[in-house]
C-alpha cells in the first residue's frame, strides 16, 4: 500500500541519482530513491576491506576542470591528492604510461623531444585515410608502440580485433614528448578521503532509499508513489526490448586479500599481452596512500556480455547507435520520466560529466516549476 506521495522516484542510488536528489530537495521537493542492487552507489561504490577502501566495480578516479562540480564534490568529501599513474607490463618489461618520454626512452633510448618526433616519424606508416583503429594507430606512432601498448589490450577489452573497431575509441590516448605521466590533463583530480560511498551517502543526506527494489518487477505501483520518475537504468529494458538489445562489454572482477604490504607498488597496471586474460590489476590501498599491513588487489577480465549482466561499457558502434536513437525518440513521449546516467543515455561517462548532466536536468525541473 502506498502511504507517502513523493515528487520524484529516482530509479538508482549512482551519483546521477544521488545528485539529481540532492538538487531537488534542496529546492524543497520530496525525492525517494530505489536500487536493485543489496547497497547504494552504483558503480562508483567503494567497500572497506582491510581498512582498505576497495573500488568494487573498477578504479574510479575523480577528475575534472569545472569550478563548481568540483566545489559540489568537496562539499560532500574532501579530495586527496591522487594522481593517476598507471603503468604498462608488456613481455616482463615495464613501461611508463600515458605514452610519454620516459615511455620512449624506454623503448628506443632517445632522450629530448626532437629526437622522440624523428624517431616516432620514421616509424610510422603512411596510410592516408586509417579506415579503423589499428590503421590509425599504425599512420601514428608504428608498428612497436602499437603491438606494445594497443593491439593486445584492446582486443582484450573489445572482444574484437582492432581492424573492426572505429579510431574513436583510441584517440582519447594521449601521447606526450615530454616526461609528463600524469594520464589526465585537467586541473582538478583525486580520490574522496574516507571512500566514495561515504560521499555518496553524504550527497544523499537524508533523502529515504529502499534497496532490493526492482522497478522494472513493478513499475505500475511503484511509478504511483510519485509524481515523476527518474530512471538511470538501462534504456532497452525500460521499453522491454522493444527494438532489441542494446551491446555492452562486461566485466570480471577477482579481488584477493594479500599478506603483504605493497604487492605492485601502483594503484594500476595494464596488461597488454593478448595471451594473459587480464587487462589491468588494481591495488586498492594505493587510492588512498594506505599504509595497513595487508593489501587488496583485483584483477580486471573483460567478458562477452549477455542480458542480465552487469553492463558497464556501451558498444557505440553503428548498428548499437541507431538502435539507441529508436529508443530515444520513444522516450519524449514519456512525459513523467526523467531519463539520465550512462545506461539511459547509453554513454561512457566520466564521474565529473554525470554529475554536470544531473544538475542541468535538475535544473530544468526547479526551472519548469
Amino acid at each position: 500500500m502506498i502511504t507517502t506521495k513523493y515528487d520524484y522516484l529516482i530509479v538508482g542510488s549512482g551519483l546521477f541519482g544521488a545528485v539529481f536528489a540532492n538538487q531537488l530537495t534542496q529546492n524543497g521537493k520530496s525525492c525517494l530513491i530505489i536500487d536493485k542492487r543489496k547497497k547504494l552507489g552504483g558503480n562508483a561504490r567503494t567497500d572497506e576491506v582491510e581498512g582498505i577502501h576497495v573500488h568494487s566495480y573498477g578504479p574510479h578516479i575523480f577528475h575534472c576542470n569545472d569550478d563548481k562540480i568540483w566545489n559540489f564534490v568537496n562539499s560532500y568529501s574532501k579530495f586527496n591528492s591522487f594522481v593517476n599513474r598507471p603503468k604498462v607490463c608488456y613481455k616482463g618489461k615495464i613501461y611508463s604510461f600515458p605514452i610519454n618520454l620516459m615511455t620512449l626512452y624506454q623503448m628506443w633510448g632517445v632522450k629530448n623531444p626532437e629526437e622522440a618526433q624523428k624517431k616516432i616519424d620514421s616509424v610510422k606508416i603512411n596510410i592516408a585515410n586509417p579506415s579503423n583503429l589499428e590503421e590509425w594507430v599504425l599512420s601514428q606512432v608504428g608498428e612497436e608502440i602499437y603491438q606494445t601498448f594497443v593491439y593486445g589490450y584492446t582486443k582484450k577489452q573489445w572482444g574484437r580485433d582492432p581492424k573492426n573497431l572505429p579510431s574513436f575509441i583510441i584517440k582519447r590516448l594521449p601521447i606526450r614528448l615530454n616526461f609528463d605521466d600524469n594520464y589526465y590533463t585537467d586541473k582538478y583530480q583525486g580520490i574522496p578521503i574516507g571512500g566514495y560511498t561515504k560521499m555518496i551517502e553524504n550527497i544523499i543526506g537524508d533523502v529515504p532509499v529502499e534497496l532490493e527494489v526492482d522497478f522494472l518487477s513493478d513499475r505500475d505501483y511503484l511509478s504511483k508513489k510519485a509524481n515523476k520518475v527518474v530512471y538511470t537504468g538501462m534504456i532497452d529494458r525500460y521499453f522491454e526490448d522493444c527494438y532489441g538489445s542494446l551491446e555492452y562489454r562486461g566485466l570480471k572482477f577477482e579481488t584477493d586479500i594479500l599478506n603483504c604490504r605493497d604487492y605492485q607498488g601502483n594503484a594500476i597496471i595494464n596488461f597488454t599481452e593478448e595471451n594473459i586474460p587480464y587487462t589491468r590489476i588494481c591495488e586498492h590501498k594505493h587510492f588512498d596512500f594506505g599504509k595497513q599491513d595487508k593489501t587488496v588487489v583485483t584483477k580486471e577480465y573483460p567478458s562477452n556480455w549477455k542480458p542480465g549482466d552487469e553492463a558497464y561499457y556501451p558498444v557505440n558502434d553503428e548498428k548499437n547507435n541507431n538502435i539507441y536513437s529508436m529508443y530515444k525518440d520513444l522516450c519524449l513521449k514519456e512525459n513523467n520520466v526523467i531519463f539520465g546516467g550512462r545506461l539511459a543515455d547509453y554513454k561512457y561517462y566520466d564521474m565529473h560529466q554525470v554529475i554536470g548532466s544531473a544538475m542541468v536536468r535538475a535544473k530544468g525541473e526547479i526551472i519548469e516549476k
